[in-house]
């Protein structure tokens, strides 16, 4: 009877452990849960309220519907709202609501693709000959918000290949169609909510009743497959909230965005322009633009003198043999501009400083008692930027880059990499950007001898040598997989405009490559020779991106020592003019940048146009302050602020430049 009841615990022990699997959380913890659970009822297990808020599954690194089983033992990662997995997950599930409502509104209707983007969705319609307008968009939000309410299940079904075609060869749908020619039978799936099937890799929310607010934004075209040979199709675009409140949030951001579009105020403030004649992507910095390149260069040089670096120049051609070595060619040509040719040797206008900067170390020999080696440079380079890509200052085909590279040793790492964060965060502080972000971006080890340099042991040293300073400096950063460079790890770092928008700004990248490639050595104490590590930074990014950045930043508010005019003398009539200009050459004495407003116009439009032009300061002179020797100042945005002799106003100028 004991062996009996032993072996019956023996078997139920192992066929646990056999209908058991074990599921790793981002903390580590370790927990066993029976095979064939969902991530959906994990979240349940853990939290009575966690179901309601987890919208899609990270499951070894991917993305998965949250309602799938799960068979074998796994990373787990449950994704809400918060996270880039789940907003995208609830935005591609949104365009497939939309397109449910589209088929219940219109009759006859064909479906291109509907993917969710950067802010929402958009879905590529064939209308059939029924034109959808901007006046059609309440009416779509509408039937979304009904059927969003039905909490229709998002279902998932593995389809052949003939079933799928004759599904769409029913519904008359040639798009569907040619998007299955491209696929393998047995990867096939649809999904289906409510009254709506679509042809689609998901994954998708739960259910539709996440979706609690709706807002279509605009209509637009768009050729099949982006072949204008192609019919056009109607691109509607989309954003949806899990509440109105993030939705309302949202549309007040856009309304601020669009005050701040650096394309706006560049022009009204006169930073830049763009002409046809010279092409497109190609700014021409007008003056004001030119005084906020040279004082961030001052800003850059400054920093950077005190921190080590030696300035150095370099040409804006090269050979293509230099970009051969470097291995920029032939994976990065795409993005250089075609070569010139001369004597019978190719010649490329430069798209990156580093080959330069290489060829510059490697010209004197060095020691160990010479490293670190730091090399900056304001570059000019370029970039054959699609032209549907570019984008006022932010995509651009010519950009000066704040670039530097440091030749160190593998015991100085640390220390550089370490320098060059606390550099970020000095600037950061400097020009009041509160939120930032770093991204440590990785190689994919399937992928090496490809995409990346063949050299595992490296990389994988390398991301640990980056990620202990990240901890040890106590940044914020995510990992990214599949990232880096293809000579090494890099952090891109993200920072946030006063209003909460996001922009790439830089990037910090180590390099163990290079060197060998360029035969760049040091004697070593032992004199024997080694292959520096190279650090590629450039905190500032590019003037076209900063500036495009601080335009929004500041909603062209520059700060008074940022300002390219800091005070507009605004005399009433041409008999004050004598006085303005004495007042306009103290205030230059000091230092100070001086406009003196000569126009024969009312005082009133003077103090508009300044204000407009953004000018910090405004000083109005009439006949008061002509007798007492004082001048009326009125500061941007804020109106008069009171009457001051020229010492005391210059006073209260220094204390806002020292703060």
């Amino acid at each position: 009877m004991k062996t009996t009841d032993f072996n019956f615990q023996v078997v139920n022990r192992i066929f646990a452990q056999i209908m058991s699997i074990k599921i790793t959380f981002p903390d580590g913890a370790v927990k066993e849960f029976n095979k064939g659970i969902t991530a959906l009822e994990i979240a349940g297990q853990l939290s009575n309220s966690l179901p309601k808020k987890v919208l899609a599954a990270e499951i070894n690194g991917e993305v998965q519907d949250a309602t799938r089983p799960i068979e074998t033992d796994v990373t787990l990662k449950l994704l809400t709202w918060t996270d880039e997995g789940g907003k995208s997950t609830f935005w591609h599930s949104s365009a497939h609501l939309f397109a449910e409502a589209i088929e219940a509104l219109y009759s006859g209707v064909k479906f291109g693709i509907g993917p969710p983007i950067d802010n929402g969705f958009y879905y590529d319609i064939d209308t059939g000959g029924t034109p959808i307008t901007l006046a059609d968009l309440p009416k779509i939000e509408k039937k979304m918000a009904e059927l969003a309410a039905q909490k229709s299940e998002y279902k998932r079904q593995d389809i052949s290949k003939a079933d799928a075609i004759n599904y769409f060869e029913k519904k008359g749908d040639e798009y569907k169609l040619e998007l299955l020619e491209g696929l393998e039978d047995g990867q096939i799936t649809f999904y289906t909510q409510g009254n709506f099937t679509d042809l689609c890799r998901g994954p998708h929310i739960p259910n539709t009743g996440h979706i609690k607010a709706i807002k279509l934004m605009k209509v637009a075209g768009a050729y099949w497959r982006g072949d204008e040979k192609r019919k056009q199709l109607t691109r509607v675009y989309g954003v949806t909230f899990p509440n109105q409140q993030e939705l309302d949030d949202y549309l007040h951001l856009l309304e601020e965005a669009e005050k701040r579009d650096h394309r706006k105020l560049g022009q009204q403030l006169e930073i830049y322009t763009f002409d046809d004649e010279v092409g497109p992507g190609l700014p021409l910095w007008l003056p004001n633009g030119g005084f906020l390149i040279e004082k961030i260069e001052e800003l850059a040089k400054k920093t950077e003198e005190e921190a080590g670096y030696s300035r150095v120049r370099t040409p804006h051609i090269a050979k293509e043999s230099l970009y051969l070595r470097s291995g920029h060619l032939p994976y990065y040509s795409e993005s250089m501009f075609p070569p010139m040719e001369l004597d019978n040797v190719k010649y490329y206008l430069k798209a990156m400083n580093c080959p330069h900067h290489h060829k510059i170390f490697g010209a004197i020999p060095k020691s160990y008692k010479d490293l670190p080696i730091r090399l900056a440079e304001y570059g000019t380079c370029y970039r054959y930027e699609d032209s549907g890509s570019l984008f006022g200052l932010m995509r651009v085909r010519s950009l000066q880059m704040n670039d530097a590279h440091i030749y160190c040793t593998k015991e100085q790492f640390e220390a550089e990499f370490r320098a060059v964060n606390a550099m970020y965060l000095k600037y950061f502080k400097i020009f009041g950007i509160e939120k930032y972000k770093m991204r440590l971006s990785k190689h994919e080890p399937s992928k090496l001898g490809q995409k990346y340099i063949n050299e595992p042991e490296l990389w994988i040293e390398t991301e640990k040598m980056v990620r202990d300073v990240l901890i040890s400096s106590g940044i914020p950063f995510d990992e990214v997989p599949d990232e880096a460079a293809f000579y090494g790890p890099k952090i891109d770092i993200q920072i946030y405009s006063v209003i909460g928008r996001e922009f790439t700004l830089a990037t910090n990248q180590v390099d163990f490559a290079q060197g060998k490639r360029f035969n760049l050595k040091y004697t070593n104490k032992d004199n024997q020779e080694e292959y520096p590590i190279i650090i590629h930074r450039a905190p500032l990014s590019t003037h076209e991106r900063f500036i495009g950045f601080l335009l929004e930043h500041y909603a062209g508010n520059f700060p008074l020592w940022l300002s390219p005019k800091q005070i507009a003398i605004l005399p009433i009539s041409d008999k004050f003019l004598p006085y303005a200009e004495k007042i306009a050459g103290d205030l230059k004495a000091k230092g100070f940048r001086v406009k003196v407003d000569e126009r024969a116009e009312k005082i009133g439009k003077k103090i508009r146009d300044a204000e407009m032009m953004k000018i910090p300061y405004m000083t109005v002179i009439g006949e008061k302050e002509v007798e007492n020797q004082q001048i009326s100042v009125r500061k941007h945005g804020k109106g008069d602020i009171g009457t001051f002799t020229i010492e005391d106003f210059t006073v209260l100028l220094q204390e806002e430049l020292n703060n």
